[in-house]
């Protein structure tokens, strides 16, 4: 189907099934835009009753077309468009579009019969788009096969959406925007072809500089993951993924019958694979803008001329507040600016060139910053000053001029509305970013900095620790067998054996005389914990008692925790009690877990530890497979990170043995398919090492239907 794709989106000749001479049906609209858009190739209209259609002989049925066709648009209702691929598969047509609706998304009837055009395309091996989609467009190819209005400009940017009402909405905005595309891709239901195909084709496309995509939900996590990570180191690809609140995930399965995944999994995704996430439309077409004419900023450093001190300083700050620097200028360049400047003039970043410059000013002072070896991007800041607004569309075309030679980014902000307009057009219609305020500029130049970061990032390997799988499958396996669905602290301690896990001296007392026993064995003092498959969060019934220090302290504990445990819990098949060693004083609590996301697969979680987890949040993720680096990263993201690396002359926690830890959760989640959710908690950590003083494994659901 792959190979096929060129026919898709370079077709030598089009059949259009369902062509109308009717200019209200989609038939018509389709032909008619493949003549406005001037097709090079053959196109053949097919209908059972018109002679001529706009002008061509019209086919009466498929069957009596001619025998090499390399793609087939589908505009005929549901029924008649699964029998139409049919045919069109057995006259050997590489590629088809269906338009018509009525499939998935409205369940029922229409989930079969898009599971039978699964058969049929796959069959023949047909690169199917669609159904319930909006056609696609190739500007380079001279190919418009959609029933929306207007034709847009040739560009290097690309774009495929889930969304066909989206696609023509935006259309029309790039239009009224002058923003050019190269493709211009409606998915629909993604019955064969979905946004990973668009990737990997658009990845390879040499007309595509810049992908954009609008997602509803990721059909293989994977494959998606795996093909984006080739494709952004050579190509930012920029998507927007709607249902990331309760709300919009209906939606958006009423749409088009789409499961919504894990918002988080879906930011963390994008993360691993080099995505960068964009939250609405306007901000996704000005870092298309940015992307696909200037280059990518070699550094972080940002110089800013201005010929007002207040914006200057908000860009300023702005700038601090990102991945961005303020750049150090170079001694040779402070000495070449002085030469053109007024004594009066700022000259230490931002650069402010006093409100009565003009445009050689203006262009003088572009030249000097532009041949600053410390500089790796310029915003050029203006505010309508009586001195500069009459020769504003001159400084505009001196810039575009300029930008034609430099190999670094430069973004302008021409403040105003009324008297900045007609530069601000000559920028943007040569392809030069420009903004109304210095915020959405300074995002825009960031974005395209961490995206430079990233595509000079290397894959790391990934470390395996030693661990006995036959061990940690037997505990997985007993569980399945005995239908238990949680495997709780006391019997999941052989996978912290198995796992080569750090954890406090621990072992299970059936009586109150053993537990004595056990921790004059341990050495006092010791914590004891309620130890029951039935209850997994002990806080729950007060089923932990800690900083016991004598026999008769132990003995009074566990009769206290069982007994409260029976009264609370009286359902519940109480085993014992866990008596572990106290972990060493000065210690903090962590969290590592994971939860199996249905797209991507294990989700990784670090963060603040104990009770308080699910109230604070604070919390990072990471997808499995991890690298120490994705740990390191996990354990810098969260806000308590500081609180870690030691506050007020503590001494810094012991991050390596966190990290393990971390890596090792996310092998055991690799190495346990059965395993749907596990999680350490707390994780106790202070400079020295790291402890798993509590665990708890959940089994999935389907698991436990197979036994």
């Amino acid at each position: 189907m792959k190979q096929n794709l060129e026919y898709l989106f370079s077709p030598k000749s089009i059949a259009i099934i369902g062509a109308s001479s009717h200019p209200e049906k989609i038939g018509h609209i389709v032909l008619q835009n493949l003549q406005e858009m001037n097709f090079k190739g053959e196109i053949y209209p097919v209908n059972p009753k018109a002679k001529t259609i706009l002008g061509l002989p019209v086919f009466s049925d498929i069957k009596s077309l001619p025998k090499k066709i390399d793609l087939a648009v589908i505009t005929v209702p549901r029924g008649l468009a699964v029998k139409s691929v049919e045919e069109l598969g057995e006259k050997g047509v590489k590629a088809v579009i269906v338009i018509s609706a009525g499939f998935k998304e409205i369940g029922g009837k229409g989930y079969h019969q898009e599971q039978k055009l699964i058969e049929i395309a796959k069959k023949y091996n047909i690169a199917l788009l669609g159904p319930n989609c909006l056609g696609l467009i190739n500007t380079h190819a001279n190919l418009n096969t959609t029933f929306a209005t207007g034709i847009p400009n040739k560009g290097n940017i690309s774009f495929f959406s889930q969304s066909g009402a989206l696609c023509v909405a935006i259309l029309d905005w790039a239009l009224g925007e002058n923003i050019g595309f190269s493709k211009f891709i409606s998915l629909g239901n993604k019955a064969i072809l979905d946004e990973t195909d668009m990737i990997e084709y658009l990845g390879k496309d040499p007309k595509t500089k810049v992908i954009l995509g609008y997602i509803e939900n990721v059909c293989s996590g994977e494959k998606f993951i795996q093909t984006a990570k080739k494709v952004t180191r050579n190509k930012p690809i920029l998507l927007i993924k709607s249902g990331r609140t309760a709300a919009g995930a209906r939606a958006a399965s009423s749409h088009t019958g789409a499961i919504a995944g894990s918002d988080k999994a879906y930011s963390t995704a994008f993360s691993k694979a080099g995505i960068i996430r964009v939250f609405d439309v306007e901000t996704l077409f000005n870092l298309a803008l940015a992307f696909s004419t200037q280059p990518l900023p070699q550094g972080p450093n940002l110089t800013i001329i201005t010929n007002s001190g207040g914006p200057g300083i908000m860009a300023a700050d702005i700038c601090e507040n990102s991945k961005l620097q303020m750049t150090r200028l170079s001694a040779e360049t402070i000495q070449k600016l002085k030469q053109i400047l007024p004594g009066y003039a700022a000259l230490y970043n931002p650069i402010d060139i006093i409100g009565d410059a003009d445009a050689k000013r203006y262009l003088d002072t572009i030249d000097v910053i532009v041949d600053d070896p410390n500089t790796h991007a310029i915003l050029v800041l203006l505010s309508p000053t009586s001195a500069i607004a009459p020769q504003i569309t001159e400084l505009a075309k001196g810039i575009v001029k300029k930008c034609k030679n430099i190999p670094k980014p430069i973004f302008c902000v021409f403040m105003g509305k009324h008297h900045v307009k007609k530069g601000q057009k000559i920028l943007l219609d040569n392809n030069i970013p420009c903004y109304l305020f210095p915020e959405p500029a300074i995002r825009s130049l960031e974005t395209m900095y961490k995206h430079w970061e990233w595509t000079k990032k290397g894959e790391i390997k990934i470390e395996i620790p030693k661990r006995n799988l036959e061990l940690a499958k037997k505990v997985i396996n007993e569980a399945i067998v005995t239908k238990q669905r949680e495997i709780v602290e006391f019997q999941a301690l052989k996978i912290l054996q198995a796992y080569n896990l750090p954890h406090p001296k621990t072992k299970l007392a059936r009586s109150s005389d053993e537990a004595m026993h056990i921790a004059e064995e341990i050495g006092f003092p010791v914590v004891l914990k309620i130890a029951s498959p039935s209850i997994s969060h002990k806080t729950d019934v007060k089923g932990v008692i800690i900083n016991l220090n004598s026999p008769k302290e132990v003995k009074n504990a566990f009769l206290e925790i069982t007994s409260r445990a029976q009264r609370l819990r009286p359902e519940a098949h109480i085993t014992g009690c866990l008596v572990q060693k106290m972990a060493p004083k000065g210690c903090k609590e962590v969290i590592v877990g994971f939860k199996r996301d249905d797209q991507f697969g294990p989700l990784i979680m670090f963060g603040l530890g104990g009770i308080y987890v699910e109230v604070l949040k604070d919390i990072s993720f990471g997808l499995a497979p991890l690298t120490r680096d994705d740990a390191q990263n996990m354990i810098r993201q969260i806000k308590s990170y500081l609180l870690l690396k030691g506050f007020r002359g503590e001494p810094p926690v012991n991050f390596k043995a966190i990290e393990d830890i971390i890596l090792i959760m996310s092998q055991l989640s690799l190495d346990l398919p059965e395993v749907f959710e596990a999680e350490f908690n707390p994780v106790l950590v202070n400079d020295k090492e790291a402890l798993v003083a509590d665990v708890r494994l959940i089994i999935s659901a389907n698991n436990n239907k197979k036994n």
